[in-house]
């Protein structure tokens, strides 16, 4: 893999890292590039999405990280540009996750819409309009 001088990779602090690695790669087509379990089974994986990778971790709330389940919601919103939202969208739907609105016209210049995954992590599934 090459490094880049800057990268942003976000961690999903998740309940159940293993079911969440297969969440992720049913509903978005994710590529596991690593996955380190310990011996009490805490998972750490990185995972990629046409090559743009994210890393899944059960929460650790002994190191502050927390999933959205024990927050009782999210901090962050995980964006993702695909070329078609619509069938993105049904995808994760039918892998699992809920939706906040359909995918629509947006007047601010994007076919938009938003899901929560089982997890609690809401992603907003895009494409730019022109």
């Amino acid at each position: 893999m090459e490094i880049t001088p800057v990268t942003l990779i976000p961690t999903l602090s998740v309940r159940n890292g293993n079911a969440a690695i297969e969440f992720y790669k049913n509903a978005f087509g994710a590529m596991e590039i690593f996955v380190e379990r310990d011996p009490l089974g805490a998972v750490v994986a990185q995972l990629a999405i046409d090559g743009v990778s994210f890393l899944v971790a059960d929460e650790s709330p002994e190191h502050g990280n927390y999933s959205p389940e024990t927050l009782g919601g999210t901090t962050i919103r995980m964006g993702l540009q695909v070329m078609d939202p619509d069938t993105s969208m049904a995808r994760a739907i039918a892998a699992g996750a809920t939706e906040i609105y359909p995918v629509a016209d947006q007047s601010y210049g994007y076919r938009l819409g938003r899901i929560a995954d089982p997890y609690g992590h809401h992603w907003e599934i895009f494409r730019p309009m022109k």
